[in-house]
């Protein structure tokens, strides 16, 4: 029960990327320029460790909630079936300034965190699932992000409708 009487139920998962997360508050700076996504993924970009992969094909940011609703579908559409990693992390704060406020006065408190995706970076794999059912637990997860996205094979993989 938490302080408002209601059972949190959460599940191991969602409790170590949580302390993952309140573990990077302990970083040297808490602020960070917002950066620019130019150019295309030069590490992660091949499928490494499972057998299918989504790749992304366009820049942009990928909230820690996201990826959470990306990883629940997954898991949830493939069942007991296989294995999913997730191949980025969301280690870049994000700062807001609280509503109506007037312009000025330094920059907002940190709000939440985010992974810098380029494109052609691979966000997920998958394995241990027949094609079909890894290309439509695919399609969920990339339904579930901001960015767009294509489902891959691992290159010299033997797939049955690959």
């Amino acid at each position: 029960m938490d302080l408002q009487g209601r059972d949190r139920r959460r599940s191991p998962r969602q409790d170590l990327l949580d302390w993952r997360l309140r573990r990077l508050q302990g970083v040297k700076f808490r602020k960070r320029f917002k950066g620019r996504t130019k150019g295309l993924a030069t590490r992660g970009n091949e499928v490494s460790f499972g057998l299918y992969g989504l790749k992304a094909i366009e820049p942009g940011w990928v909230s820690n909630k996201q990826i959470e609703a990306a990883r629940v579908a997954l898991t949830r559409h493939i069942k007991r079936g296989g294995k999913v990693w997730i191949r980025i992390f969301p280690d870049k704060p994000i700062t807001k300034k609280p509503a109506e406020t007037r312009m000025g006065k330094g920059k907002g408190s940190p709000e939440g965190w985010v992974a810098v995706v380029k494109p052609g970076r691979v966000m997920f794999e998958l394995e241990g699932v027949t094609p079909e059912i890894g290309r439509k637990a695919m399609a969920l997860a990339a339904a579930k992000i901001g960015v767009k996205s294509k489902f891959v094979v691992r290159e010299g993989a033997q797939t049955d409708a690959g």
